[in-house]
C-alpha cells in the first residue's frame, strides 16, 4: 500500500479530531476576534481622541463616546482599540523567544544527553527556583524608557524555562522509538533526524507550549504594568488599569475606565484557556475523546 493511500485516512482523522474539538474552536474563535478587533479596530476609529487633552475629562459613556473618557481627556473606546493588539503583541513576541529558545535547549539536551542534558537540566531547574516576578521588577525598574519591544524581551527572559523542561522531556520520549533508531541506523545525521524526524513530531506539543507561555507572559506583563512599571508612553490594557488605579477610578465611580480593560484581559485569558485545553486533547491520548 502506498504512502500517499496511507497519509490520505490519517489526515481526515486528525481533520476530524479538529473539528470535534469544541474547546479548541471556542478559544480560537475569541482569539481570532479579538486580534481582529486589536488590529482592525484603528483603522476604523480617529486614534487622536486616544491622545491627552483631546476630549473634556471624565465625560461618561453616551453616543459621542462609547466608553466616556478618562481624566486625561482620552476616549476609553479609542484607548482600549489600541491598547489590545500592543498587549498581545507583547504575549506573542516574549511566547516566540520563549519558546523558540526552549526548543533549542530542550531538543538539544534530550536527544543529545549526557553532559549537554545535565547541564541544561540544571540550568533551567536553577532558573524554575527563582522568583520571575522578583527578577522581572529588579529588571524593568532600571530601564530608562520602556517600550513595547523591550517589555516582551524582559518577559522573555525568564519564558523559557518550562517550554526547555516540556519540549526535552518529549525528545527524550520520541529519541527512543524505532524510527529514530532506523534512521540512525541508515547513516542519516543528527541534524536531518532532528528536523526531518523529531520536530514535526514535537509540533502538537510545541503549539500547547506556545500557548501557555503566552499566557504566562500576558499575565506578567500586566502584572507589572499594573505596579507602574510598563511602558508609560504607550497604551497597553495594563497600563490602562494602573492609570485607573493611580487617579482613584474605582473609588470615584469612573467603572468605564477600568472595567472595558479587564473585561477584554478575561476574554484573552479565556481564549488562551481554551485553546491550551483543546491543545491538550490533540496531544494527549488520555484525553481524546472516541470519536
Amino acid at each position: 500500500m502506498s504512502q500517499s493511500v496511507i497519509s490520505r485516512p490519517l489526515s481526515r482523522i486528525r481533520l476530524r479530531r479538529l473539528q470535534t474539538n469544541s474547546y479548541l474552536i471556542i478559544g480560537l474563535t475569541i482569539i481570532i476576534a479579538l486580534l481582529l478587533f486589536g488590529f482592525v479596530g484603528p483603522l476604523l476609529v480617529n486614534t487622536d481622541l486616544a491622545n491627552v487633552g483631546a476630549n473634556l475629562p471624565k465625560l461618561s459613556p453616551d453616543g459621542e463616546h462609547w466608553l466616556g473618557t478618562d481624566t486625561q481627556g482620552r476616549d476609553v473606546f479609542t484607548v482600549l482599540v489600541l491598547a489590545t493588539p500592543r498587549t498581545l503583541i507583547i504575549g506573542l513576541l516574549a511566547g516566540i523567544l520563549g519558546v523558540g529558545l526552549g526548543l533549542i535547549l530542550g531538543v538539544t539536551s534530550g536527544y543529545m544527553g549526557g553532559t549537554v542534558d545535565s547541564a541544561v537540566r540544571v540550568l533551567a531547574d536553577v532558573f524554575m527556583t527563582i522568583p520571575a516576578i522578583a527578577i522581572l521588577i529588579v529588571v524593568a525598574t532600571n530601564v530608562r524608557s520602556m517600550t513595547v519591544g523591550l517589555m516582551a524581551l524582559i518577559i522573555a527572559l525568564l519564558a523559557w524555562r518550562l517550554p526547555t523542561r516540556s519540549i526535552r522531556a518529549q525528545t527524550l520520549s520520541l529519541r527512543e522509538r524505532a524510527y529514530i533508531q532506523v534512521a540512525k541506523l541508515n547513516g542519516v545525521g543528527d541534524f536531518e533526524i532532528i528536523v526531518k524526524e523529531l520536530l514535526p513530531n514535537l509540533l502538537p506539543y510545541i503549539a500547547a507550549t506556545f500557548v501557555s507561555t503566552v499566557s504566562w507572559a500576558i499575565l506578567t506583563t500586566i502584572g507589572l504594568e499594573a505596579l507602574g512599571l510598563g511602558p508609560q508612553n504607550e497604551l497597553t490594557l495594563g497600563m490602562m488599569i494602573y492609570w485607573a488605579q493611580f487617579y482613584g477610578a474605582i473609588l470615584r465611580g469612573f467603572w468605564w475606565w477600568w472595567m472595558p480593560p479587564i473585561v477584554v484581559i478575561a476574554l484573552i485569558f479565556i481564549g488562551l484557556f481554551f485553546t491550551s485545553a483543546g491543545m491538550d486533547q490533540l496531544v494527549n491520548i488520555r484525553l481524546r475523546k472516541v470519536a
